[in-house]
């Protein structure tokens, strides 16, 4: 964990000098205000950060609107993400637009927040019921579960020709969500689990999991687990079957995951994501990759890029907007993210109508030599 404490504190000390860059920045009377809801503490500050890393990296890159991003600490409870809106719009303006947290529970309370004031919310959680709500303020620039739980089921099935698969998934509602799409795709494949286990994210060992696992004879694990419990997993799964793929959720993609452990351990791991950027090595992801390096002394995630490219989007619908002479407001910014093509980083986004913007999923895994995973498999999956 002190590994952990330094990492968080490296990255606070880099995001300090970096915002205060983006506050040094003259204001002008085209700024528009951008909150930025997003856990900064609690089990899920790791993806909470890089969430937030890549919006404000955006914001200080988009050159024909200027936004002005208000960061707020959702923690890891629907009730901190509520304090944390109702302070966000608690100005005489609405914001055109705000970035929801990574959380699917936060989400959750905050849609029909969103939806009663008339403000977009632009996030990257990935809990499949998100878009099933028919909230039409709803935005998902990250592949929802029914997205990626797809490629991540037909990878251990097909891929890796597994019969006998085990899965662990958290018990949050991202968890859950996380489940029920990948034992629907296992069903469809013919590849029942024999074993699905659920873990809180307060559990600090998951070895009674992983041993009930080997006495189910699983021939791979797979984790939908948040970055802490996924460390813990690995870890606990090479000590006690070591030579069983494990094919992760995407919290295993992240760099600061990776770090966590040792290259040999992630020997035969994979994980789901919607793109590894720090595998890129030209082009716009490399250069992203550099920029995010060079701000916060860190190394960048999918989390990062989706949500870089979600505020990328935005400031694209409110330029064209103005370009047009009609009306810039919340409504017309809803409407243009609804209707809008945007080629991004990671993929070319566009709604499915229920406000999924992203259909794409990768496999990244690790060859136990280095912590840089390489794609494995690439899944174009249609919206449903």
């Amino acid at each position: 964990m002190g590994r952990r404490r330094r990492a968080v504190a490296a990255a606070l000390a880099a995001f300090a000098t970096f915002a205060a860059t983006l506050a040094a920045r003259p204001a002008t009377a085209q700024d528009v205000r951008l909150p930025v809801l997003v856990p900064l503490t609690g089990f899920v500050a790791l993806e909470g950060t890089s969430q937030r890393n890549g919006a404000l990296l955006a914001a200080a890159q988009l050159r024909d609107v200027a936004l002005k991003p208000e960061v707020l600490d959702t923690a890891a409870t629907p009730e901190a993400a509520v304090t944390a809106w109702e302070r966000a719009l608690s100005g005489s303006t609405l914001p055109l637009a705000a970035v929801g947290p990574i959380l699917g529970t936060q989400m959750l309370a905050l849609l029909p927040l969103a939806q009663e004031r008339g403000v977009p919310l632009l996030t990257i959680s990935g809990t499949a019921r998100l878009g099933e709500l028919g909230n039409p303020w709803f935005f998902r620039f990250f592949p929802s579960d029914a997205t990626v739980k797809v490629a991540h089921a037909r990878y251990v099935a097909e891929k890796l020709g597994a019969k006998r698969p085990a899965v662990i998934y958290q018990s949050t509602a991202y968890g859950q969500s996380g489940r029920e799409a990948l034992a629907k795709t296992f069903a469809d494949l013919k590849t029942p689990p024999v074993l699905e286990e659920s873990i809180a994210p307060t559990v600090n060992d998951l070895s009674p999991a992983i041993l009930r696992a080997k006495n189910a004879n699983a021939d791979v694990i797979v984790l939908h687990l948040h970055a802490a419990s996924t460390v813990l997993a690995v870890r606990q799964a090479r000590q006690l079957l070591p030579d069983v793929p494990i094919v992760a959720g995407s919290a295993m993609h992240q760099p600061a995951t990776a770090a966590l452990l040792e290259p040999a351990e992630l020997r035969g791991v994979c994980a789901e994501t919607a793109a590894s950027p720090i595998s890129a090595t030209s082009g716009p992801m490399k250069d992203f990759t550099d920029a995010y390096r060079a701000a916060y002394r860190g190394e960048p995630d999918a989390f990062a890029a989706a949500q870089f490219d979600a505020v990328g989007m935005l400031g694209q619908a409110i330029a064209d907007l103005r370009k047009a002479g009609g009306p810039v407001t919340p409504q017309a910014v809803r409407d243009r993210l609804a209707t809008a093509t945007y080629t991004g980083l990671v993929t070319t986004y566009k709604s499915d109508g229920k406000g999924n913007m992203a259909h794409e999923a990768l496999i990244v895994c690790y060859d136990g030599t280095s912590r840089v995973p390489r794609t494995a498999e690439r899944y174009a999956i249609p919206p449903r």
